[in-house]
């Protein structure tokens, strides 16, 4: 008979054991992506970026038979709505001033990270077993509620037909590779004013006169991390208020991970001065932070998505997720796609109230995503061509 198992911390979980059921496919290569890796998610919890006093408190629920580990859960009990990119607050708001208490409540999830992968992991039969036990312990413990956030496609399709469980769509921009061999194929797949937009982008950025390498694996050094930890603080306070790792957390990133990263760095001679962090995936590159301390123009642009576009065609990957967020991504190659979540909501009016509103913004979404679509920056073909 199998047992499910709260865990205070994932470093309870061996780690051959937790891979073996979030990414058994690295066995030959790469994960699919690395963020439900236990080398990610300990990261994030060794440096103290997750855990006490963050308002991530790991819980990772493991389901078990005769001492194997069948399926796992990236579960976390979230004492506020921050880090998530699928936003929520309206409902805590609206859920508070009804006299309700919205936190804490149950968060599946990859902390910190708007990117499209896998919360139910091991064998599809297990998913619905987890989601259940998921919704259990909230209703045990009186917790508001639970969110899978960023799953698959697939996940959500399994799951959305589940009592009590509503299905929210939203949306993020991505780059695919539509079998290009070199930027320059991807350019001539352009519109000529977006083709001449994006050339003179680039030729501004390097008029800079700063050197861009991008760097992985043992090229990454450790005085990089100290430079792009200036850049990520300076980002983090202007946008988020704090920065939510830590900065050991990039020293574990280097340690562990580093050849599962592509960092990219603009110099001022050898001084480090702007640069843009992404995680590598089986076939998608992950565009995750960017920062500077010198301002230049279009060196975002060139940093974050046009040498990310650059590194993924030689490379051979499919796609880039450049992050949560931002039209203007639009104009430069990068078009709208679904992004899937699924909620569970305790209380029986407030749930039906978020159902009717998660239909409206399904309908809107598929409005807004085919009106993107036509105004992307790719060529027309005739319908006679």
């Amino acid at each position: 008979m199998a047992d499910l198992t709260l865990h205070d911390s994932l470093s309870e979980i061996p780690a051959a054991d937790w891979d073996a059921v979030a990414a058994p496919e690295q066995a030959n290569g790469r994960p699919i992506d690395p963020f439900t890796t236990h080398r990610f998610l300990t990261a994030l919890d060794a440096s103290g970026s997750t855990g006490k006093g963050t308002g991530w408190q790991p819980r990772p629920l493991a389901l078990r038979e005769g001492g194997w580990l069948l399926a796992a859960m990236p579960l976390y009990v979230k004492g506020h709505s921050q880090g998530e990119y699928i936003f929520d607050h309206g409902w805590a708001d609206a859920l508070e001033r009804a006299g309700g208490r919205y936190y804490p409540k149950l968060q599946i999830a990859v902390p910190f990270t708007p990117a499209t992968g896998r919360r139910f992991l091991g064998p599809e039969a297990h998913r619905e077993t987890l989601w259940q036990a998921a919704i259990g312990i909230a209703a045990q413990n009186r917790l508001s509620s639970v969110h899978a956030t960023f799953c698959t496609a697939e996940e959500a399709e399994t799951l959305a037909g589940v009592e009590g469980t509503l299905h929210r769509i939203t949306q993020q921009f991505h780059w695919e590779n539509r079998g290009y061999r070199t930027f320059v194929d991807f350019l001539s797949d352009l519109s000529s004013r977006k083709r001449k937009m994006i050339r003179k982008e680039r030729e501004t950025a390097r008029a800079s006169g700063l050197a861009i390498r991008a760097l992985t694996g043992d090229q990454i050094e450790p005085a990089h991390w100290d430079a792009f930890w200036a850049f990520y603080q300076d980002t983090g306070s202007r946008k988020w208020g704090h920065p939510y790792l830590t900065r050991a957390a990039f020293t574990l990133f280097h340690q562990t991970m580093r050849d599962d990263i592509l960092l990219v760095l603009a110099f001022d001679g050898s001084r480090p001065v702007a640069g843009a962090l992404n995680f590598i995936g089986r076939d998608t590159l992950y565009g995750r932070y960017w920062g500077c301390v010198q301002d230049h123009p279009c060196l975002h642009f060139e940093l974050c998505y046009y040498q990310a576009i650059d590194w993924a065609i030689t490379q051979g990957l499919q796609r880039v997720e450049a992050g949560a967020q931002g039209e203007h991504k639009l104009a430069r190659g990068y078009l709208p796609v679904e992004t899937h979540s699924l909620h569970w909501i305790a209380e029986p009016a407030f749930r039906t109230a978020v159902d009717r509103y998660l239909e409206a913004e399904r309908r809107a979404i598929g409005e807004e995503i085919e009106v993107l679509t036509a105004y992307g920056p790719f060529r027309r073909v005739s319908a006679e061509a």
